[in-house]
């Protein structure tokens, strides 16, 4: 029998997205412009937020907020040591010191009983991370700052994984203070790259007008967006901050656009992936099944993260390299941060991490994307099953 060549997580592009792109090619501007600003308002609207702010990835945004309050040197922040490196690298670059809260025992997700405890005077925000599409219950966290009596603290989610995802029958975006979501290329809705920030209060912590302050900090600083200042005679501008380059694209917000209409359709095609793959490792008692609905909250269907009940993780890996082997592509979400160099440098040890540690040694993330087929998800778990079990012979 010939293998089959699985990739794990190409994008979904159709002729709805190339012929948008080749519509902004053909329009004389290409940089950020009217399709940035629909995109924004789609994106808002699609979001269940108020307001949306469209940048070159989730990383700039969740940088950029920090920037745009103030948050830095001496600073500390809340967060997970269960994420992608983006998360707290971020933190890294103003200065602020990360403070790891460890995830719930058999959860991807930070242990929100632990915040509590770990806020001092100098927490000025806390950063959850939603994974594979599953968000966290955000009211829970709001409770423990309302306990702490310090509602000051800003609530930023990195919903890099679950745009469209529901949380107490709303889609995820506006019930934090701030929602920044991912458009990679392996994001089940992507720009090639890029980014959102959504938000409900424009006032945020006094600001008179926050989406504006985003909007010219995203551009250097300059009080102009381009296409305003290319207007004839419209040349002069003002430059109000020290603000970053991370401006989306009207090329980007274009396939946003066209991958927005096609998005819920796009959506149920990963659920009934993820349904196929839930349907057979159900029989299997090692497998510890990945959680896609609970009694808040339902997931977007971003990435399937199984775990074996029983492997370490060099196991783990054999099994990787195996299904490499038989051209399926498979991978891991993820590494916790301080088992990486950077993070042990500073300081972190992942022994003080145990639930993140025993969440990674036996996680393997399957290809789940909505242009393959349940014929082919169910040879990708037929053939997992098999590479699992000559480990436990």
């Amino acid at each position: 029998m010939i293998n089959k060549k699985i990739p794990f997580s190409p994008p979904d592009i159709t002729d709805l997205e190339i012929q948008a792109v080749v519509e902004v090619l053909k329009s004389g501007w290409i940089t950020s412009g009217p399709k940035v600003q629909k995109f924004e308002q789609e994106v808002a609207n699609y979001s269940d937020a108020n307001y949306s702010v469209a940048l070159n990835s989730a990383t700039a945004g969740l940088e950029l907020i920090l920037k745009v309050l103030n948050l830095g040197a001496g600073d500390e922040v809340i967060t997970t040591p269960y994420t992608y490196a983006a998360t707290s690298n971020v933190l890294i670059h103003r200065g602020i010191k990360p403070v790891f809260v460890d995830v719930k025992k058999d959860s991807f997700l930070i242990d929100i009983d632990k915040i509590y405890d770990a806020i001092t005077p100098n927490t000025k925000a806390i950063m959850t991370v939603d994974i594979g599409g599953m968000p966290v219950d955000y009211d829970s966290v709001r409770e423990v700052i309302k306990a702490k009596n310090r509602e000051d603290i800003v609530l930023i989610s990195d919903s890099a994984h679950s745009f469209g995802a529901k949380y107490k029958g709303k889609r995820v975006g506006g019930q934090m203070d701030f929602h920044v979501f991912s458009y990679h290329a392996v994001k089940n809705l992507t720009t090639a790259e890029g980014g959102s920030i959504t938000y409900n209060d424009n006032n945020f912590h006094g600001k008179p007008d926050l989406f504006r302050e985003f909007k010219y900090t995203a551009l250097q600083g300059q009080t102009k967006d381009a296409l305003s200042k290319m207007q004839a005679g419209a040349w002069k501008y003002d430059i109000l901050t020290d603000g970053l380059k991370c401006n989306m694209t009207d090329i980007m917000a274009a396939i946003g656009l066209a991958q927005l209409k096609r998005y819920d359709e796009m959506t149920e095609k990963r659920k009934a992936l993820f349904n196929v793959y839930n349907n057979i490792l159900s029989e299997k008692e090692w497998a510890i099944i990945p959680v896609a609905n609970d009694d808040i909250s339902e997931s977007c269907y971003h990435i399937y993260t199984l775990r074996i009940k029983g492997f370490k993780e060099e196991q783990r890996d054999r099994v990787i390299q195996d299904m490499g082997e038989k051209d399926i592509a498979t991978n891991v979400h993820f590494i916790p941060l301080p088992m990486l160099t950077l993070y042990k440098n500073l300081g972190y040890d992942i022994k003080d991490y145990p639930n993140a540690y025993a969440q990674y040694e036996n996680e393997i993330t399957l290809p789940l994307y909505s242009t393959l087929s349940l014929e082919d998800a169910e040879y990708v778990v037929k053939e997992l099953i098999e590479s699992i079990e000559k480990e436990f012979k």
